[in-house]
């Protein structure tokens, strides 16, 4: 979409995942306008760094107006990138995240000394200042920009999406039924807490019918463990597009434990109030107490009571459901995603 939105065309650099981070990606040499970086990974945790080769071959090639680079430090090759692009006169844009700080390797390595917080905020603040305007992914990382001292006129926010803005009537969902319905669709891996959402199915009062969309190195596990504390929940296997709209369309409540998740906009469209782990800040965008719940990340008694409440009262979440399409056809779509990306390339322009 953002592709067609470039007069001149688009090119894309970009590189794949490392094994531990349980991402399915894209086959890049189906994409027309693709080319696969080739990802150097240097150590690992706090100290993790990546060097993509081919960067500045690739840039020589396309000889692009702009450029649209991940703001993230641990990128090694980026400031040879802006050098090029600095010395055509050309503009670039950082796109990311935000600056959290403690960063995420960090929030758990205690003792963090004022001396080296100030030195990393340092590092972020030297590092986003190279860039003509700063794309967010969502509105608490535009704040973490300004509060290191970019400008916020200079800053623009493009909400995650996965879906575009929906089209198709809502999906049908009677009031009276025998048993509510709770999806999950997401890659099967640890950090998605789906054990945790097991064990709290067996706990509510109404026991729910409960399918995990999905597919990962935590399959096996969570089958084992479903047999043992909830035999009644359904494994339907990795599903993509429009084969995950019957799953969408006969769930009431949408749930995600653990961390991450694009997948929560997608239901969103559909229709579903959802329950969610605070992250890293996409979530407070998506999720408000008008269409969802957000629950503390590590806290299963807050997962437990969260749905309980959820499904004493379903007028209600046919309610949040209703507020949660509304904020996917009004607000937070990939049409409103690639627009902001469009205002940030016009402004350096």
């Amino acid at each position: 979409m953002l592709a067609g939105a470039c007069e001149g065309g688009m090119s894309l650099f970009a590189g794949m995942a490392r094994a531990e981070e349980g991402i399915a990606s894209a086959d890049l040499f189906r994409i027309p306008y693709s080319v696969p970086a080739e990802n150097l990974h240097l150590f690992r945790g706090r100290f993790y760094l990546c060097y993509q080769r081919g960067l500045i071959r690739w840039l020589e090639k396309t000889n692009p107006d702009a450029l649209i680079v991940e703001a993230n430090p641990r990128y090694l090759a980026t400031p040879f990138a802006v050098k090029w692009m600095r010395a055509r006169g050309r503009k670039v844009i950082g796109w990311g995240l935000g600056a959290p700080w403690p960063p995420s390797s960090l929030r758990d390595t205690p003792p963090i000394s004022e001396r080296n917080g100030g030195r990393w905020r340092g590092v972020w603040s030297q590092f986003i200042n190279q860039f003509d305007a700063l794309i967010a992914y969502s509105q608490r990382g535009a704040d973490e920009y300004t509060a290191l001292g970019f400008p916020r006129e200079k800053i623009f926010v493009a909400m995650n999406a996965v879906a575009p803005k929906p089209t198709s009537p809502l999906d049908f969902r009677p009031l009276i039924f025998d048993q509510p319905s709770i999806l999950f669709v997401g890659r099967l891996q640890a950090r998605k807490r789906v054990d945790w959402l097991l064990r709290a199915c067996a706990e509510m009062e109404r026991q729910p019918r409960l399918v995990i969309v999905g597919d990962g190195p935590e399959r096996a596990a969570l089958e084992s463990l479903a047999r043992e504390v909830y035999p009644a929940a359904q494994f339907a296997g990795a599903k993509h597009g429009a084969e995950l709209n019957p799953y969408f369309a006969q769930a009431n409540l949408f749930v995600l434990p653990g961390t991450g998740g694009l997948a929560i906009q997608e239901a969103m469209s559909h229709g579903l109030p959802v329950i969610v782990a605070k992250g890293d800040g996409t979530q407070d965008d998506l999720v408000r107490e008008t269409n969802g719940w957000q629950i503390p990340p590590e806290e299963y008694d807050a997962l437990v009571g969260v749905m309980r409440e959820a499904l004493t009262d379903m007028n209600r979440l046919r309610r949040m459901g209703d507020e949660s399409r509304r904020i996917v056809a009004q607000e937070i779509n990939l049409e409103t995603m690639v627009a902001a990306f469009v205002r940030a390339l016009e402004f350096v322009r």
